[in-house]
């Protein structure tokens, strides 16, 4: 197939020369959606059918036989040979069960080692006298050790995952997940699933998938691009709201208590009454001078406009590109009263008079964002005015900076004024919507936070993935719920993951005690892996803990997979001497690993350090820095 669109002649087929770049560049992008990639198989399950799909059952009518894939393969006849994962007949593949079979004579799970075949699995779901049985092969592959970035699940989607995977696009779905139930894969399976089912809508307004650091977007970078899907955007929230022309980036930090009242949704009504103070009552008539003529529009006319603009409470920037049309309107009426018979064309060109643009500069100035907010932090009083009744005397204090800064470019944003900047850009001018957002770890967001992201789907769906009992921040939210109304989504379907398919029985267990406390109305996960003897706490002197933590790596370096060592931020630079010392390669989130030699099977796995400030409730951390060679993940749960 890709040899086949390569050999494409595209010489003479477009009319023009804008034509034929598009062409060349969708053809460009077909190539790298059909790249080969050795480890991953074009197909992985088959489906029997007791009957061609969508024919009537009927006596001697003959079934028909799928191989399903992720994505469509087809011979050079044009005849499928591989069906797409996504596809409706497909659906049998990770739906059907003894007690539904769904029309299924046969499933069969293949099994590869290295992208070579080397088992088959068969279950006949429509025999009453085979046993429904447990997959070995399903088994093996959640037990697989994982090395390098984030797989694709597609061959191992559970029936309760498939059903979110394939929800519509026309509401949002929050999955709440606990630790290794595979939320961030559904997600990611979600996006695939919208674009092959509404390919040309979400190519018109796009896709994203916002991560909570560039650690964790390396780590999934490769899920898409295995599925056949290039053209999604990925980004942090920081990435979002960061705007290098206005000279707005974090280059400082604010205490916890700042960062959670910035964070809180009260900053919105704050910054709307700032930006409302710059809009002044007109004192002064517009005369506008065409000819001969001179058209006065008094004050108090002026004023109920204004007014009038303040009453709908459109956007800032709306309401200023308003305002001269309806001077302009007004002029236009005197006009007519006159004997005269303006157009449309008069009124633009009255619009564009510049006593009309000198009237709405004075009632109406333009307003920067970052300058705003450079105001409202930097000035005590202006602060007091417009918190008043929404932020106490000490939380004004809190977000007031010490030190403010000169210029809105010498400023030492914080991630937290970006998001401030962000919310005050959007009441000047309305942020373009996409059609389709998916939102991971979303239970560490500010409220804020969570409004920056709604913004950029206020017109579409969203995916919100997270698990609220891993929440690690202090301006974390307490219920979905209350997220979904920040986000803009009230009344959005909440799913619950339970099934834990990485983290082994007894860690999940273990940190299933905390959950009467952090969550209490979260359900206990459970999980289908088990690990015995793997899981232990051992208390250690204190002056033995470098030598215990340097025998417990070497220890775990003797099975396979990744390794992951969390300490808190003081304890990183001597463990990392220790390790060093050991002669044990380490890398922190920071780096990124180079190749290791060998073949596959000789590779050895090497632990990482990571801070306690990313710590998640099954003691493991929350994401760490991502490779193509080195998965991230725990000793314990060998989770991401």
């Amino acid at each position: 197939m890709r040899a086949d669109v390569e050999a494409l002649d595209l010489r003479d087929v477009a009319a023009n020369w804008v034509n034929a770049a598009a062409l060349h560049h969708q053809v460009s992008e077909r190539i790298k959606a059909l790249a080969d990639l050795a480890d991953t198989p074009l197909f992985f399950g088959r489906l029997d059918y007791l009957h061609a799909p969508g024919a009537e059952a009927a006596e001697g009518a003959e079934g028909e036989r799928f191989y399903i894939g992720r994505r469509h393969v087809h011979d050079a006849d044009g005849d499928p040979m591989v069906i797409d994962w996504r596809a409706p007949v497909s659906q049998p593949f990770y739906q059907a069960s003894k007690t539904a079979p769904m029309d299924i004579a046969l499933r069969r799970r293949f099994g590869y080692t290295g992208g070579e075949l080397t088992a088959y699995e068969d279950e006949r779901l429509s025999d009453p006298s085979e046993a429904e049985q447990t997959s070995k092969l399903l088994q093996s592959e959640i037990e697989r050790p994982r090395v390098g970035p984030m797989r694709d699940i597609v061959a191992t989607i559970q029936p309760e995952q498939d059903e979110i995977v394939r929800q519509g696009i026309g509401g949002t779905i929050c999955v709440q997940g606990a630790p290794g139930t595979g939320k961030t894969a559904v997600g990611l399976h979600r996006v695939a699933y919208l674009l092959y089912a509404h390919r040309e809508r979400l190519a018109r307004s796009g896709t994203l998938v916002i991560g909570p650091n560039r650690s964790f977007l390396h780590y999934i970078e490769q899920v898409l691009p295995a599925l056949g899907e290039l053209q999604v955007a990925q980004a942090t929230v920081e990435d979002l709201v960061t705007r290098p022309a206005l000279g707005a980036e974090a280059r400082g930090t604010d205490s916890a208590d700042a960062a959670r009242i910035k964070g809180d949704a009260r900053l919105a009504e704050v910054l709307r009454r700032a930006l409302r103070s710059y809009v002044t009552a007109p004192t002064e008539p517009c005369v506008v001078v065409r000819g001969s003529r001179r058209w006065r529009v008094p004050a108090y006319e002026l004023e109920e406009m204004v007014e009038e603009l303040l009453t709908r409470d459109i956007r800032y920037g709306a309401a200023r590109e308003a305002l001269p049309q309806r001077i302009a309107h007004a002029v236009l009426v005197r006009m007519e009263q006159a004997g005269e018979a303006p157009d449309d064309r008069v009124q633009d060109a009255v619009a564009r008079n510049a006593a009309v643009k000198a009237a709405v500069k004075a009632v109406w100035p333009p307003v920067d964002p970052a300058k705003l907010v450079l105001r409202l932090l930097s000035d005590a009083d202006f602060l007091a005015e417009h918190a008043e009744g929404v932020l106490d005397a000490d939380e004004q204090k809190t977000v007031l900076w010490a030190k403010p800064g000169r210029g809105v470019k010498s400023a030492k944003w914080s991630p937290a004024d970006l998001v401030l900047i962000d919310e005050a850009a959007d009441l000047i001018e309305r942020t373009p919507s996409l059609g389709h957002v998916v939102l991971d770890e979303a239970q560490d967001l500010s409220p804020m936070q969570y409004r920056a992201v709604g913004r950029r789907c206020s017109t579409g769906s969203a995916t919100v993935l997270g698990d609220i009992a891993q929440g690690t921040t202090p301006w974390a939210t307490a219920s979905w719920e209350e997220a979904l109304t920040h986000l803009g989504k009230d009344g959005a379907a909440i799913e619950e993951l339970t099934q834990g398919f990485r983290v082994p029985r007894e860690v999940i267990a273990y940190a299933s005690r905390l959950l009467p406390a952090i969550a209490p109305g979260l359900s206990e996960a459970t999980s289908i892996r088990e690990a015995a003897g793997d899981f232990s706490v051992r208390a250690v002197d204190p002056a033995e803990l470098d030598a215990a933590v340097i025998a417990a790596c070497q220890d775990a370096l003797t099975h396979e997979g990744s390794v992951g060592l969390i300490a808190a931020d003081a304890r990183v630079p001597a463990l990392a001497e220790a390790l060093d010392a050991a002669g044990l390669t380490h890398l922190s989130p920071a780096r990124r690993p180079a190749p290791r030699p060998g073949s596959r099977s000789s590779r050895r796995p090497w632990p990482r350090v990571w801070s306690t400030t990313t710590w998640c409730w099954t003691n493991r951390p929350r994401w760490s820095t991502a490779s193509r060679t080195n998965a991230p993940g725990c000793a314990a749960c060998m989770s991401p």
